[in-house]
């Protein structure tokens, strides 16, 4: 039994979690709003989705130090994911109140594209 066995745990040898950190390295998820203008209530709408950004990359690393690197990428990436998509989330529920405020008949309105004759 090498060294290596020792101290890497088994979950952190399995190639295909390689992969999937080596695709998360980097990146961060960040809530973006959108404005449009909705000219039957007369008043801009708001939304909010997640945008993926990179941040940077990982090259040229080996062992040990390798795989505690892509654990903290992936770990970095999937809180800003939480994060991020709960500000979103709550972000819409407030932007969609908002509206029903402005627009009372909004939930009810039918847009010309989905109406059929």
């Amino acid at each position: 039994m090498s060294n290596a066995d020792v101290t890497m745990p088994r979950l952190l040898k399995n190639p295909l979690l390689h992969v999937v950190f080596a695709l998360l390295t980097g990146c961060v998820y960040l809530p973006n709003t959108t404005t449009t203008y909705d000219e039957t209530c007369q008043s801009h709408k708001r939304h909010m989705r997640l945008e993926v950004q990179q941040v940077g990359t990982l090259m040229g690393c080996q062992g040990d130090a390798c795989v505690a690197a892509l654990v903290a990428f992936g770990a970095v990436t999937a809180a800003t994911a939480i994060v991020s998509g709960s500000i979103a989330m709550v972000g819409n529920v407030v932007y969609w109140l908002e509206e029903q405020g402005q627009c009372p008949g909004a939930s009810n309105r039918v847009t010309p594209k989905a109406t059929s004759r």
